[in-house]
C-alpha cells in the first residue's frame, strides 16, 4: 500500500458517494476536492473522477497507475474516468487503511464511515473550508458583483485573498501573550456566534492593531484567515486618495459590501491613521466624505449579524482621535520583541535551514530594536551572503556579519529616527506580557 493508492481511492470514492446522495452538498466536499469541479461560480453533479480531476485533487501525478494494480479499479482509456469494479471491496479496502483523523476531514466519508471510526459528521463538516471561501467561489461572485470598470476599479483599492493563497500560519508567528488571549477570544467569539446574537452581545468582532511597522500586524491579521478558513479582504486607506478610484465614498461602501457578500470573511482596514489626518486636514471634500462613509460602515458592520470580523491597523497611534478609537471593542498591541521574542522569532524562522553552532538567543542580544520583519531580512541577507560562496549551511558568523551589515544601513537608521519608531514599545516594558509561545 503507497500513499497514492489511498489519496486516489478516497478521491474516486467520495466522488462516488457526493453522486449517489442529494443530502451531500459542496461544502461536504474537501476544499481540494472541489477544486477541479469549478464552473462558473458553481459545482454541478454529477461529478467526473477523471484522472486530471483526480491529478488536481490528489497531487498524484499518474492516478491510474497509482491504483492500477488494485483489484476493483477501472480506467477508461478514452475518457480518463476512474471508478471501481467493485464498489465494496474498494470501501472494505478504504476502511482497512484510513485513520480517524483523514476522516475527519472528509464529511462525505465521515458520513458513510465516521461511525466505525468514531468521528462525527458535523464535526468533520464544521473543520472543512467552506466551499464560499474558495478562490473560484470568490472570483464568480466578484464578477457578479462587479461591472469590468467597476472590478478594474475595486482592484486598486481591495485585494481579495481565498484561504489557501496565504502562505503564512499562526505557527510560522510568535506573539505575546495578549496578542495569543485575543486570537483565541476571538476565534470563541466566531464559533458562538448564534449564542452571542441570542443573549444580545452583538458589539464584538472589531479589533484595532498597533504597533510599529515589521511587528506582525498585517502577517497576524492573514494568518487568522488562513487558520480560520476565512477569505480575507485587505484595504489600504490611502488608496482612496488615488486619481483613478473615481467617486471615492461609494467605492468605500463597495468594500464594505463585498465583505458582506464573501462573509463570514475577515476585513483589514490598514493605515488607519489616514482616517485621523484626512479629518484634521483641508483635504478635499470628496475625501472627507468617503472618510465619513468609512466610518459610518465600521459602525454599521457586525461580526455577529454579518459575519465580518473588521481588523484596524495603525503604526501611528498617537494621530488618532476619539472618533476612530471608539469604533474598536479591542485594542491589540503589537510591540517591538524584547530578547526572548527575537530568540523565538529567529527559531522559527530559522526551522529550514542548516546553521552550525547556531545560538538564537546570542544573535536575539546583537539585534535589540530590531522588529521580526527585520529579522527576516537579516536571514535572508546571511543566506544570500553563504550562497555566494556556494554554501547551504550557514554558521553563526553569518548571522552576526548580516546583523552588522544591516544595522550599517542608513534605511534602518532613518526608521529609528521617523515618528518615534525607535523608541516604540518593546515587548515586556509593561503594557502587555508574553510567555514567548505561538500558536
Amino acid at each position: 500500500m503507497t500513499d497514492p493508492e489511498l489519496a486516489v481511492v478516497e478521491f474516486v470514492l467520495t466522488v462516488d458517494l457526493y453522486n449517489e446522495s442529494d443530502d451531500f452538498d459542496r461544502d461536504d466536499l474537501p476544499p481540494a476536492y472541489r477544486t477541479p469541479f469549478w464552473s462558473d461560480g458553481r459545482i454541478e453533479r454529477p461529478l467526473q473522477p477523471t484522472e486530471n480531476a483526480a491529478r488536481e485533487a490528489t497531487g498524484v501525478e499518474r492516478p491510474w497507475e497509482a491504483i492500477s494494480g488494485l483489484m476493483f479499479t477501472d480506467h477508461d482509456d478514452f475518457s480518463g474516468t476512474l471508478s471501481f469494479t467493485d464498489r465494496e471491496m474498494a470501501e472494505k479496502w478504504y476502511h482497512d487503511q484510513t485513520d480517524p483523523e483523514r476522516l475527519g476531514g472528509n464529511p462525505v466519508l465521515a458520513a458513510t464511515l465516521g461511525e466505525e471510526f468514531e468521528v462525527d459528521y458535523e464535526l468533520a463538516r464544521e473543520r472543512n473550508r467552506p466551499a464560499r471561501a474558495d478562490r473560484a467561489f470568490i472570483d464568480a461572485l466578484l464578477e457578479e458583483y462587479f461591472d469590468e470598470d467597476e472590478k478594474e476599479e475595486m482592484l486598486d483599492l481591495v485585494d481579495v485573498r481565498a484561504p489557501e493563497e496565504i502562505e503564512m500560519t499562526l505557527d510560522d508567528i510568535v506573539l505575546t501573550e495578549q496578542q495569543e488571549g485575543e486570537i483565541q477570544k476571538i476565534v470563541k467569539a466566531i464559533e458562538h456566534r448564534e449564542y452571542l446574537a441570542e443573549i444580545g452581545l452583538r458589539e464584538i468582532g472589531k479589533l484595532l492593531f498597533v504597533g510599529p511597522p515589521g511587528t506582525g500586524k498585517t502577517s497576524v491579521a492573514r494568518a487568522l484567515a488562513q487558520k480560520l478558513g476565512l477569505p480575507f479582504v485587505e484595504v489600504k486607506l490611502s488608496m482612496i486618495t488615488s486619481q483613478y478610484l473615481g467617486e471615492t465614498a461609494k467605492n468605500v461602501e463597495k468594500t464594505f459590501e463585498v465583505a458582506k457578500r464573501l462573509a463570514p470573511c475577515i476585513l483589514f482596514i490598514d493605515e488607519f491613521d489616514f482616517v485621523a489626518k484626512t479629518r484634521a486636514s483641508d483635504e478635499h471634500a470628496a475625501i472627507k466624505r468617503a472618510v465619513n462613509t468609512l466610518l459610518k460602515s465600521i459602525d454599521e458592520v457586525s461580526l455577529i449579524q454579518d459575519e465580518v470580523l473588521l481588523i484596524g491597523a495603525t503604526n501611528h497611534p498617537d494621530q488618532l482621535d476619539a472618533a476612530a478609537w471608539r469604533r474598536f471593542d479591542e485594542i491589540v498591541n503589537f510591540p517591538k520583541p524584547d530578547a526572548g521574542m527575537r530568540a523565538e522569532i529567529l527559531e522559527v524562522v530559522t526551522r529550514q535551514m542548516e546553521i552550525a553552532d547556531f545560538s538564537p538567543t546570542e544573535v536575539a542580544d546583537i539585534t535589540e530594536g530590531l522588529t521580526g520583519s527585520d529579522l527576516r531580512l537579516v536571514l535572508r541577507e546571511a543566506v544570500l551572503e553563504a550562497l555566494t560562496e556556494e554554501r547551504t549551511t550557514l554558521t553563526q558568523q553569518d548571522l552576526v556579519d548580516a546583523v552588522e551589515e544591516f544595522e550599517e544601513r542608513d534605511t534602518l537608521k532613518n526608521l529609528d529616527m521617523m515618528d518615534g519608531d525607535g523608541d516604540a514599545l518593546i515587548a515586556g516594558d509593561g503594557l502587555d506580557g508574553h510567555d514567548h509561545s505561538h500558536d
